[in-house]
């Protein structure tokens, strides 16, 4: 083979290979981009999956009151509007408020609890942190049964303390806020992240104390709703009662009134209020009263 034709093969050989080398190349980018188009992918697939999961979440949710419980819920700004002009009348139309304050207690909850279901009714349930706390996991749980059968959560303050947030019984509203975002935290931890209530009870009663303005301006611009109380129990006044005089004051009071927003507690000490329960119900009952939730 002449010197000519070896340095063409030798020159064909060097442009096969370069050739070669451009391809693969070619060929390493198109699988690097490939791979990073396919990870970038299942990124995003993973993101929205995320969103997803967390939008499934959330719709367990309304304010105060799980999905399920909807159908039972009522708005209490309409409430406290009622409330505030001691109108009680509804159109015509009855329905009952069962309120629990001081809870939740790990004695007289699931009694109260146990009722409910077996009546098939719901309540609002005011919860206290301090209370939970004392109650441990055993609270815990049944805050979440509270939520899960479909009755309303609420704030009624961490420590329930008058001289905290009323000194001289005037409203210190830092200490106010301070003290039920404590409480409102407890709650989260119990019942997830999205869970929310507007709905609060001041300790003692709104009406109670004096600078409550500020409170209420405070309350409009957040959302939040303060909610008292147009009937009761009485487990809480005067001497100590039994279930029937209990049901007998929870069944004076309520007389007369379309919109009755009933006051009663499930923290310890309050067996009697549980074993008035049933009677308090089938009044309610068995004169025409729906029974309802506050969010």
């Amino acid at each position: 083979m002449s010197y000519k034709n070896r340095k063409v093969n030798k020159s064909k050989v060097i442009l096969v290979a370069v050739i070669g080398l451009i391809i693969v190349g070619v060929a390493n980018k198109t699988w690097a981009y490939v791979d990073e188009q396919r990870h970038i992918k299942a990124e995003q697939q993973r993101i929205e999956e995320e969103k997803r999961k967390a939008e499934e979440e959330k719709k367990k949710y309304m304010v105060g009151v799980s999905h399920e419980g909807k159908k039972y819920s009522y708005d209490a700004k309409l409430v406290y509007d009622k409330l505030s002009k001691y109108d009680y009348s509804n159109d015509g139309k009855k329905i009952v408020f069962l309120t629990f304050d001081d809870g939740t207690s790990t004695t007289v909850t699931p009694q109260i609890l146990k009722t409910l279901k077996d009546e098939d009714v719901k309540a609002t349930f005011f919860l206290t942190g301090e209370n939970i706390e004392r109650g441990g996991e055993k609270a815990k749980e049944l805050i979440k049964q509270e939520f899960n059968e479909g009755h309303a959560i609420a704030n009624h303050s961490y420590s329930h303390d008058y001289k905290l947030l009323y000194p001289n019984r005037n409203l210190d509203l830092e200490a106010f806020k301070a003290d039920f975002a404590k409480t409102d935290k407890i709650i989260k931890d119990v019942l997830g992240k999205y869970f929310s209530t507007r709905v609060l009870r001041c300790p003692g009663g709104h009406m109670s104390w004096r600078g409550m303005d500020e409170l209420d301006t405070y309350l409009e611009e957040n959302n939040k709703v303060s909610i008292d109380w147009n009937a009761l129990n009485a487990d809480a006044e005067g001497k100590r009662k039994n279930a029937q005089e209990l049901a007998d004051y929870a069944i004076k009071t309520a007389q007369g009134k379309e919109m009755v927003v009933l006051l009663m507690h499930d923290t310890y000490g309050k067996e009697e209020t549980a074993k008035a329960l049933p009677t308090i119900i089938k009044y309610f009952k068995d004169n025409g009263y729906e029974f309802k939730t506050l969010v």
